[in-house]
């Protein structure tokens, strides 16, 4: 390897060197400022444990429509236990020394991880930012906002609404004999893994814009090969074990690759169209 090729690739080392740098001293400030609101935190990703969550008020309405329309059907499924059955009290656990102090510094972690991502993705964007135009570098701030909101909106989306459904549906196994007994660790871990594979999901159409205004991508490219973003969903949504996690990860996966198809199209470098000769029609 010749030195004018050895000496680029070191620089490029001691740049992103540089950019790792900043980007764990802002993971640690981060993790500081959101040690505090960890147990407010691991208190509202608990909340779906009670059994009340927004799927409790849908249940009532929907029972109380039945219950209007059709008595006799209300009555004999008794399904005015279930609209009156009280939350329960249910408790993490714990068996190992130091297990939630280690679970208090992974929900710091990742939650200052996100109070820092407009840094995060500023320091990634001035890694990549020599090989841009001066046209794209200019996308800075586009860039670094809505990479932020997005990944942001695809926590909230998870936390809000998937994690009460997936809660649910593992407490609806409770029978007599057989009952929860969470373990604090795994039930952190799976909230927090989800948390960031769903932000991560809604980066999907900020890296289509992207790589479509620079010309890597097209509507099209991105249209003709749905079949294997579907496949490619399926894959990723098959990591995990049980049936309702694949498909709340499969789905909005590939909802949001269809929804880069559009933003390709809407937002994309258009083609120029070649000049034509006046009077035939045809290219100059």
């Amino acid at each position: 390897m010749t030195q004018e090729k050895v000496l680029p690739f070191i620089e490029h080392l001691v740049e992103l060197r540089k950019r790792l740098i900043i980007i764990f001293v802002a993971l640690v400030i981060g993790m500081g400022v959101s040690w505090n609101y960890s147990t407010d935190l691991l208190s509202f990703i608990e909340k779906p444990l009670t059994g009340k969550t927004y799927l409790t008020d849908i249940k009532k309405s929907v029972y109380a429509s039945v219950k209007e329309r059709f008595p006799a059907l209300y009555s004999h499924y008794k399904l005015d236990r279930e609209v009156q059955e009280s939350a329960k009290e249910r408790r993490l656990n714990y068996s190992a020394p130091l297990e939630p102090f280690f679970v208090q510094c992974k929900i710091s972690l990742i939650a200052g991880f996100i109070i820092v991502l407009p840094i995060i993705f500023y320091q990634v964007w001035l890694f990549v930012a020599p090989a841009l135009t001066f046209r794209e570098k200019r996308m800075v701030v586009p860039f670094v906002t809505s990479a932020t909101v997005t990944f942001c909106l695809g926590a909230l989306f998870f936390l809000i609404i998937i994690w009460p459904v997936i809660i649910n549906f593992s407490l609806s196994y409770e029978m007599e004999g057989l009952q929860s007994w969470f373990n604090l660790s795994a039930y952190v871990n799976f909230c927090l893994r989800l948390i960031l594979i769903f932000g991560l999901i809604f980066e999907l159409p900020v890296i289509a814009l992207l790589l479509s205004r620079m010309g890597l991508i097209n509507y099209s490219l991105l249209a003709r090969n749905r079949k294997y973003a579907l496949l490619a969903s399926s894959i990723v949504a098959a990591f995990h074990a049980d049936l309702i996690t694949m498909f709340v990860i499969m789905v909005p996966l590939y909802l949001m690759y269809e929804i880069s198809i559009w933003v390709a199209l809407l937002f994309g470098r258009k083609r120029a169209v070649p000049p034509t000769v006046e009077g035939d029609g045809q290219p100059a």
